[in-house]
């Protein structure tokens, strides 16, 4: 009979494509990974893997094998989602992953609220992109994980995931102390046209949101600094060096040396929570988006 945990092992390798990415993705060493393949090809009388440069490749019967565990695998979640739901009750760990904003401006008081609430249930927050966030709630690597979508820019989701509204996070423009502007009660963005500006990261979500967003508004925009912390790009903008887009989810404090003022048509970044379909049904699941959203909802009013 096949092993399930070996089943696991070799799923991983296929998803993250080398035995060290499978090893850091089930935080294990490379060679656990490696003796659980040899055990894996043993019981299986095929080669499942082969060398390929510096790495490896599934072989046919790999690739074959691969696909029965995705389904496998996906019938266990079912099971243990059912077998949590005839419990009904939130036990055992739940990993959860959000953008560091979301993760500073609303799980103090929804893991508070689990502690609480749900004593039995071990919940853990990592800090991660939107981008890094989705494929891990796909893989199974983490249960839930706060995305978000711009007012004017979704975040393309895969089949076979399910989410839930958390909050709409406006967003305002944030500017040195001595800008022209500072003193107003609203502003345009096509206020800023001559400004350079501190973004986020290239590649990063946000990123692409402030390039596709300024440039829908005839702005060529003139990036001056990349920080993907906001209280870096604050410090920046502190010292004179340009203007933000500042969300005001998990802001903090301002620096005195900055203003921040609300755009006219205002700007809205749109925080769901997101799981794998599959796992609808857990307590656990159901309870950790529950407190999601009161934290969510005590920010709005």
């Amino acid at each position: 009979m096949l092993n399930l945990d070996r089943l696991r092992t070799l799923h991983a390798v296929a998803r993250h494509g080398s035995v060290s990415g499978a090893a850091d993705g089930l935080h294990v060493t490379t060679s656990a990974v490696s003796q659980q393949l040899a055990k894996l090809e043993r019981e299986t009388g095929q080669q499942l893997l082969a060398k390929n440069g510096r790495g490896v490749r599934l072989t046919d019967a790999g690739r074959l094998l691969v696909d029965h565990a995705s389904r496998i695998l996906s019938q266990v979640e079912l099971a243990q989602a059912d077998l949590e739901a005839q419990r009904g009750e939130a036990v055992g760990d739940l990993l959860l992953g959000a953008f560091p904003t979301a993760a500073r401006g609303l799980f103090p008081a929804a893991l508070a609220e689990l502690r609480r609430e749900h004593p039995k249930l071990r919940s853990k927050l990592e800090e991660m992109e939107p981008d890094a966030a989705v494929p891990r709630v796909v893989r199974g690597d983490i249960d839930i994980a706060i995305v978000l979508d711009w007012y004017n820019k979704p975040l393309p989701l895969p089949e076979g995931l399910a989410k839930a509204p958390i909050l709409d996070d406006p967003a305002d423009v944030a500017m040195p102390a001595d800008h022209p502007l500072a003193d107003r009660d609203q502003v345009d963005l096509e206020d800023f046209a001559h400004d350079e500006w501190v973004s986020w990261p290239k590649g990063e979500f946000c990123h692409d949101w402030l390039m596709l967003t300024l440039r829908g508004k005839g702005i060529e925009p003139r990036i001056a600094h990349m920080a993907e912390e906001h209280h870096t790009q604050l410090a920046l903008i502190d010292a004179g060096l340009g203007v933000a887009v500042a969300p005001r989810l998990g802001r903090g404090p301002v620096p005195a040396g900055v203003r921040v003022v609300p755009v006219r048509h205002t700007m809205r970044r749109h925080i769901y929570a997101i799981w794998r379909a599959d796992a609808d049904r857990r307590p656990s699941i159901r309870a950790a988006v529950a407190a999601l959203r009161a934290a969510g909802a005590a920010i709005g009013d």
